[in-house]
């Protein structure tokens, strides 16, 4: 009785089953399953024992009558638990005669080695379509390559290789789903401003040839546009792709509206920015964490505290917590606007609201600000008195203005005058 091998050879394997399921091929390269035993001799008695793999191929085998089409080995294929198995399966029949693989059983294959993590299998497989193996490839094949090189980094180019290949081809044209992958593949290297602008290009190529092709976008598709060009801070180009949404027949949602805010923020357009926040908040949208943050902290850096200090308590309202960072910044603006007890009490209140502020966190942001207790005694201080035109202040070395202005300053405490006519400034020597 012929031994079944725990794994056939691979794709390159120049060797030919015959119909017989049972006769062991003589392949001309390494089989992808060793052997588990060879025969000492010819004329043992004995046999060695088969493995339950074994077994189960020879089972699938027989299921597979004679004449079996395509749609009976993809049949079989997704019935496979074992990917190993499933590939055994696959390059089996390809081996018999009057039978070759369609676009289902490589589809079906190529599925069952990606769930299975046998990535390299895959991409041998992959390199077979994209070589012209299956004849009567399809979109939904064409597609699922597409996906599996955009989740592998080093085979990011070879995704739009497959597109380049639909773009040419007569029955397999890119779909929406096809662009969807393409423009996620793409937003995922804008990690960096620099990098951004390089894969900017890619992005309005992939649009301009997305709208030549006649395929309607659909929200997530053009929202992924808007984050693209806001990323770059191409703002009037992100605010014309979302003013366009409804020619699609798309409705903006929390993401288009999120995108669009941050990046007019950080262009610096904080009127605009806000303004999209409020339409946002008017139609019962929750913007992100992130463009929570940026928005507080652009309207923070533009001394507009009442409304950050409004989209802050909106934030905590919405369970969305701001970092360290954007407290620090909105808690440090009030202070250099001389308004201590009120930056204080926006602790004290943030504390109550924000349950995930930690005791480290407060109590950091408390050391910070500790200084400002110092320092508010010279902002209670009648402005008047600091003029140094007033009291012979002769530079920022004379220790005697303070004793006459009456003001007792820290010693950590630097007084300067620029000018003459000039209000004093007082910088903290942290």
């Amino acid at each position: 009785m012929a031994i079944i091998p725990k794994r056939l050879f691979n794709f390159r394997s120049a060797s030919v089953y015959s119909l017989n399921p049972f006769t062991r091929p003589r392949p001309s390269l390494s089989l992808t399953r060793p052997l588990l035993h060879a025969r000492s001799s010819s004329t043992s008695p004995t046999q060695p024992s088969r493995t339950p793999s074994e077994k189960q191929f020879e089972s699938w085998v027989q299921n597979l009558k004679p004449g079996f089409t395509p749609s009976d080995v993809a049949q079989a294929l997704q019935a496979q638990s074992d990917p190993d198995l499933a590939l055994d399966i696959f390059r089996w029949t390809a081996q018999q005669r009057n039978y070759k693989h369609t676009h289902l059983t490589y589809l079906a294959v190529i599925k069952q080695l990606i769930a299975g993590r046998r990535y390299r299998h895959a991409e041998t497989l992959v390199e077979e379509v994209i070589a012209g193996a299956c004849d009567d490839v399809s979109v939904p094949l064409y597609n699922s390559v597409i996906r599996f090189c955009c989740g592998r980094k080093f085979l990011f180019n070879r995704a739009f290789d497959v597109y380049k290949k639909m773009l040419t081809s007569q029955d397999c044209k890119p779909n929406l789903e096809t662009y969807s992958l393409l423009f996620n593949s793409l937003l995922r290297r804008f990690n960096k401003l620099n990098v951004c602008y390089v894969y900017l290009h890619a992005v309005r190529s992939l649009t301009k040839q997305m709208k030549a092709s006649g395929v309607i976008p659909d929200t997530f598709v053009l929202n992924m546009i808007i984050k693209a060009y806001a990323k770059c801070l191409e703002v009037d180009e992100a605010v014309r792709v979302f003013r366009e949404m409804g020619l699609y027949g798309c409705e903006p949602n929390a993401y288009s509206y999120g995108y669009i805010a941050k990046g007019l923020c950080e262009k610096g357009r904080v009127d605009q920015g806000v303004g999209f926040y409020r339409e946002m908040r008017s139609k019962c949208f929750v913007p992100s964490t992130s463009a929570y943050v940026i928005i507080v902290c652009s309207l923070a850096m533009d001394r507009r505290f009442e409304d950050a200090i409004e989209v802050v308590f909106d934030m905590l309202g919405q369970s969305r917590s701001p970092d360290h960072l954007t407290y620090k910044t909105v808690l440090e603006g009030l202070c250099r606007e001389g308004r201590v007890d009120e930056a204080f009490e926006l602790l004290d209140e943030c504390k109550k609201r924000d349950g995930s502020m930690s005791e480290k966190m407060h109590k950091t942001l408390l050391n910070e600000f500790s200084f400002s207790a110092e320092m508010r005694p010279l902002a209670t201080k009648n402005m008047s008195m600091l003029y140094g035109a007033d009291h012979g202040f002769e530079g920022p070395h004379d220790t005697s203005a303070g004793a006459d202005t009456g003001v007792q300053f820290p010693s950590n405490v630097i007084v300067m005058q620029p000018c003459k006519s000039c209000l004093w400034m007082v910088y903290w020597n942290r």
